[in-house]
This record gives structure tokens, C-alpha cells and sequence, in this order.
């Protein structure tokens, strides 16, 4: 089961009740990973007092280079050597990430036990920024004063089961001949049928798509990045009212991010990054304000998990 699980929904600096920015992208049962977007300060102690294995992260996004996205990547890096963490680990983010975690890792004395390779992305960068045989990350700029990436997760879609039951029925027996069947390859059978495997495999499963937009004013970028996404995580420093305060200091108010949520015709929309004025009633105030422009929006807190299924046929 694809799941996010929100290590720090807070904006700025830690706060009582919710920790600055981080997510876990679990993908235990597609490829056996973790992917984490943004490590804040103290990230390393929330995933403490979560199920996720240091060793798993191998892919780290980093939106921009802000102290609250940060400032928990050297201690996590760190930590990751001693938690039987020797896998090589990628770390995506905007130029100059690579700089910030050699420094830190140097002066601190830290050596690791596994290879950091970096992905330095600029302004430049708008499409494609990995792709394996399951997923695909995309990338482009966002509006925060200093360079903010925004990404879309493509998980690739399934191919079909095939169908046993219509085998079945038509007396097919079991065994090789079964697996070149699922191969889409033409078969000859011993009473001289001829069978052609593609009539045989079921519709393809479409693959889920994340879409999470940190930092940003509101932008056409975001838009592009949600299209049909079945999440999209968008910041939501502020709330109804506050558009010229948002854009004041580069960032979105809730209503904003629904707005790009119904623009883009996404599933569900998670509202994250909340300024430390909304707490308890005024964070399910910027919840109910939100869904009156796009119904299926829930604000998160830290240690959510909300799970990602596959579409319905």
C-alpha cells in the first residue's frame, strides 16, 4: 500500500504541536523504499516515533534551501550510517544542497558509511528528473523569492492480470503454457487452437500520482504538477483573507491551494506547512474554509498516514 506519512506539517519553526517540514513517501510494497520530501530540524526524532527505517530511505527531495527544510538532513545523514543504512542514497534539490551537507558533514567530522550521490536541480529544470521501471519524478519551478521545486510522482501503470477464469472455461490447462500467455505471445495448444495471450490479460491498473508543492505563491507550475494527481500536497501558510499576506512573504493561503487543486481536477487535496496561529479549531476552520472551493480537503497534522489506492475500474 503507497502511503504518506507526515513527520512535520508546522511552517517556520518548530512548535508545540506540529514539527517543520518533512514527509515519508512509503513504498515498502512497490519497490521496498522510502522517499522523503524536505528533512526539518528534528526529523530524524519523529521518525523515532514512527515505523520507518532509516536504512529504506534511499531517494531524499528537498524543495528549497530554507533552515525549516533543511536543517535536519546532516543529523539524519548521520544517523542513517549507524542504523545499518549502506545503501547508496540520492538526494534531488536545488543547486547548492550539495555544498550545504559536504560542509556540515565536514566540519562536524562526519563520515559516512554509504555514497551520496546529488541531483542538483536549477530554474532550468521542468520535466523529468528520474525514472526507473515503476515511477517517474517530475519537476519544476515554483514562486518563493529563492529557488522552490515543486514534484509529481508517477507510479507506472500495472499490466493486466491474466484472465484464468476465461482460461478456464475454455479448458485450458494450466502450466507453461500459462506463462506465455501472460507474455502476450500467440499460442498453438495441442488439440490446434490457437490462443492469442493479449485477449487473455486484463486491463491494465493505471498507476497513482503525488503531486507535493512546498513553499510557494500560488503558480501555473503547481497546476501543471497536480494534473489529475490522486494527492496533491500543497502548503497552506495562511488562510481565507490573508492573499495579500501570503503573497507578501511568497507563500499560499488555503483557499489558493484548493484552488489549484480543483484547476488541476486532482482527487484529494492534503493542506500541510500551517503557521502555528492555527491550532486546534482554526486548523479545522482552514480545513471547512478550503472545501467549500474543493470538497475533499483534509489540513494534516504530524504522524498522519493516509493511504493512496489504486484507482477504481
Amino acid at each position: 500500500m503507497m502511503q504518506i506519512e507526515f513527520l512535520g506539517t508546522g511552517a517556520g519553526s518548530p512548535g508545540k504541536f506540529r514539527n517543520v517540514s518533512s514527509l515519508a513517501l512509503r513504498l515498502l510494497d512497490e519497490i521496498n523504499s522510502v522517499w522523503l520530501f524536505d528533512v526539518g530540524e528534528g526529523t530524524q526524532h519523529q521518525i523515532l516515533r514512527s515505523t520507518i527505517r532509516p536504512r529504506k530511505i534511499d531517494k531524499i527531495f528537498i524543495s528549497h534551501l530554507h533552515g525549516d527544510h533543511i536543517f535536519g538532513l546532516p543529523g539524519l545523514l548521520s544517523s542513517r550510517s549507524f542504523q545499518g543504512g549502506d545503501e547508496p542514497l540520492d538526494i534531488y534539490g536545488p543547486k547548492g544542497i550539495k555544498e550545504y551537507v559536504e560542509v556540515s558533514l565536514k566540519v562536524s567530522s562526519s563520515h559516512l558509511t554509504y555514497k551520496l550521490r546529488f541531483h542538483e536541480l536549477t530554474s532550468q529544470n521542468n520535466g523529468l528528473i528520474f525514472e526507473d521501471k515503476k515511477f517517474s519524478v517530475y519537476t519544476a519551478p515554483l514562486d518563493h523569492g529563492i529557488l522552490s521545486m515543486g514534484y509529481r510522482v508517477v507510479e507506472h501503470d500495472h499490466p493486466g492480470e491474466l484472465m484464468v477464469d476465461k482460461l478456464t472455461e475454455l479448458h485450458i490447462p494450466s502450466g507453461p503454457v500459462y506463462g506465455r500467455l501472460k507474455k502476450g505471445e500467440v499460442v498453438t495448444l495441442d488439440d490446434g487452437r490457437v490462443i492469442d495471450g493479449k485477449q487473455m490479460i486484463g486491463p491494465a491498473q493505471p498507476g497513482r500520482v503525488v503531486t507535493i508543492i512546498g513553499d510557494t505563491r500560488k503558480t501555473e507550475n503547481a497546476v501543471k504538477l497536480a494534473q489529475n494527481a490522486d494527492v496533491l500536497v500543497h502548503e497552506s501558510t495562511l488562510g481565507k483573507g490573508e492573499g495579500k499576506l501570503a503573497r507578501s512573504h511568497y507563500h499560499s493561503t488555503n483557499i489558493q491551494a484548493a484552488q489549484v487543486a480543483k484547476k488541476a481536477h486532482a482527487k484529494k487535496l492534503l493542506l500541510n506547512h500551517i503557521s502555528a496561529r492555527y491550532t486546534g479549531k482554526s486548523a479545522y476552520e482552514l480545513e471547512k474554509q478550503a472545501k467549500a472551493v474543493f470538497p475533499n480537503t483534509k489540513v494534516v497534522k504530524d504522524f498522519d498516514i493516509v493511504d493512496i489506492p489504486f484507482k477504481k475500474a
